[in-house]
């Protein structure tokens, strides 16, 4: 029984640090990466569709990423949802492709982005301490119930803690070596 809250309060901060890293890719760091891209959304025959689906999305230098749609009645479209996508880039439509031309980052956009890593890392730790909260919560209404005892309770909450300290230093180190990465010019 109590070996499930484990599993479960591990499983649940796992996700939470699952979900920061994937926060991260939308931010840019010195090299463009097609993740940039991963949130825009193309109305494809009336479903909203993530570009890769309707084209190749590709990172042709440092600073430029190219877009080939497959069908080309789509252009205008793509052109569209990226330039209210708001990625850092104006795609230049040349008729048979879309290119996006980034700049090389300023110190001002770089500590921004750092500065977005440290909300989002955040924001993981809370989701962290949630889950120990939660996890918490059953391991206490397990104890007034009468299933386990109050040491078994305190040895539990102990124990629950001591995952939390895990993921928070492990949540830690992904941040440091994340905010290395962004300010490295």
């Amino acid at each position: 029984m109590l070996n499930e809250i484990f599993n479960e309060c591990e499983e649940r901060m796992q996700g939470s640090i699952e979900h920061m890293q994937r926060d991260f890719k939308t931010l840019r760091t010195g090299k463009v990466t097609t993740s940039v891209l991963d949130n825009v959304k193309i109305d494809y025959y009336g479903t909203p569709t993530p570009l890769e689906q309707i084209g190749s999305v590709i990172a042709a230098d440092a600073t430029t990423i190219v877009v080939n749609p497959w069908e080309k009645n789509l252009l205008a479209d793509v052109e569209s949802a990226i330039s209210k996508a708001n990625v850092g880039a104006t795609p230049n439509n040349d008729g048979d492709q879309i290119k996006l031309f980034f700049p090389p980052m300023t110190v001002e956009q770089r500590q921004e982005s750092a500065k977005q890593m440290k909300t989002m890392g955040e924001n993981a730790k809370v989701s962290i301490r949630n889950d120990r909260r939660d996890a918490n919560d059953k391991i206490k209404k397990l104890e007034k119930e009468k299933e386990i005892t109050q040491d078994e309770s305190k040895s539990a909450q102990d124990n629950i803690q001591k995952i939390t300290d895990k993921f928070i230093s492990n949540t830690d180190s992904i941040l440091k070596a994340k905010e290395a990465e962004i300010l490295k010019v």
